[in-house]
């Protein structure tokens, strides 16, 4: 015989079960059920588990930087909405997300993309480079960041030069400031989005040493150079740009690409300039955040999101900074 604590639930839930869940807390309480009102609060509700991914919830005083090769981002995969929906989750984890292989003549791709984004009341801005590369097959870089944690100087957004043509791709260069600190205190740091040519990826890293160096010597005094992107190489394989004095890379040992069977992707700086890296990093196994098979996660792209996280104060440090990560896949 069902008791009368249990026919007055179903009786609520079936007037309104939805705003009732919303409102209300359920308990068994002795032989019978206690009804209680959810409290209050004014704390934003944190993401879900699967939202989250492999980054813990954003805290105002660090931000996450991450790069992921979308992978052919074109007209074809736009029109795919379950893949541009998680897309849009992935990019809702970061404050910025340097983005590679975007290859769409339809320059309605990224604006389209950050109405998504930001369907679910967030306020994402982009920047988009020049179309790149040799062949027919072109490409663009883009940064995509929370305008309300991130700013840009769009004055400032530059690709590199390359008489030489050592660059299948030449680099995008953007400067960004974090929103909150005083001006004056605010971590500053330019990004540089690259996307090597994997046939050309030795050369292109030995070259890279001298973009690195270039960008930090343009003439703004930036010292926090981040160098992010595919690289189509592990961190033992980065030529000339790995020799380069306290040069730090965000991943190690991990793979980053959906197969889980090579890492080419990486976030690199001067461990010593950068003292904003708090020591977390890792790679965004999406597959296993979204309980997708890997024919789903390879619709998404064949190369999983890498993240690294730095405080929001101009050399501030977090806790103890490490010249190196620590080696685990959310570092």
């Amino acid at each position: 015989m069902h008791k009368p604590g249990f026919l007055l639930l179903l009786a609520i839930l079936g007037g309104g079960g939805y705003w009732f869940l919303q409102n209300f807390e359920v308990a068994r309480h002795g032989e019978g059920i206690q009804i209680t009102p959810k409290q209050a609060s004014n704390t934003p509700a944190q993401p879900s588990a699967a939202e989250n991914g492999s980054l813990a919830a954003r805290l105002t005083d660090r931000i996450s930087i991450a790069a992921f090769n979308i992978q052919v981002f074109g007209d074809s995969k736009s029109k795919k909405t379950h893949v541009m929906e998680i897309l849009a989750r992935i990019v809702r984890q970061y404050d910025i997300v340097a983005v590679q292989e975007i290859r769409s003549k339809n320059q309605d791709i990224l604006p389209n993309f950050i109405d998504r984004i930001n369907a679910s009341g967030r306020y994402y801005e982009y920047v988009i480079g020049e179309r790149l590369g040799r062949s027919s097959s072109k490409e663009q870089y883009a940064f995509i960041f929370d305008a309300e944690t991130i700013e840009i100087d769009r004055n400032q957004l530059y690709t590199i030069n390359d008489p030489d043509d050592l660059l299948h791709r030449e680099p995008l260069v953007g400067w960004f400031r974090v929103r909150g600190p005083p001006a004056d205190q605010a971590f500053t740091f330019s990004l540089v989005n690259i996307h090597t040519d994997p046939d050309e990826a030795g050369q292109e890293l030995n070259a890279l040493d001298d973009v690195f160096l270039a960008v930090r010597n343009d003439g703004r005094g930036e010292d926090d150079v981040i160098v992010l992107g595919d690289l189509n190489a592990d961190y033992r394989h980065l030529g000339e740009l790995g020799e380069l004095p306290e040069i730090a890379c965000a991943i190690m040992g991990h793979e980053t690409n959906t197969r889980k069977t090579q890492s080419y992707d990486n976030i690199i700086f001067d461990a010593k300039a950068t003292t904003e890296f708090t020591g977390r990093s890792g790679v965004d196994d999406f597959m296993r955040a979204y309980n997708l098979s890997q024919q789903e996660a390879l619709e998404v792209s064949d190369h999983m999101p890498v993240w690294a996280e730095f405080t929001i104060y101009e050399g501030g440090r977090l806790g103890t900074v490490a010249s190196q990560p620590k080696d685990s896949t959310t570092n």
